[in-house]
């Protein structure tokens, strides 16, 4: 079937978003920020125990904010899912650190503990 899509993240809009998003757009606060990433920020801060929380526009940039907190430097080695998209070891790539594609477990899909691309689960 030559048109059928595959759909990747389709978007679940069953519940108050709409009136979050006119809400925003009334009080022009669209970008960057705004009362709702802060309040959701501090909601965050408040279920997990800890003073502050940092909402972040994208996976890849919460695993590069995570590689700076942990440290990760040029030539430190960084595991990574073989799994993935691209954007999952480009933040590896941005601290020049080198990254270890490590197999997945064939029925949890799960970074393999024993797997790397020379020794497969």
């Amino acid at each position: 079937m030559p048109n059928q899509r595959i759909p990747l993240s389709t978007p679940t809009l069953n519940g108050t978003e709409i009136s979050l998003i006119q809400d925003a757009i009334d009080s022009n606060w669209i970008a960057p920020l705004g009362p709702h990433v802060d309040a959701f920020e501090r909601e965050i801060a408040d279920i997990v125990g800890v003073s502050h929380a940092a909402a972040l526009s994208s996976g890849t940039a919460a695993i590069h904010l995570a590689l700076k907190a942990a440290g990760v430097a040029q030539g430190d080695i960084v595991f990574c899912s073989d799994l993935t998209f691209a954007a999952s070891c480009n933040p590896i790539m941005y601290e020049r650190a080198t990254p270890v594609f490590i197999d997945s477990e064939y029925d949890s899909w799960n970074m393999c503990p024993q797997g790397t691309r020379d020794s497969f689960c």
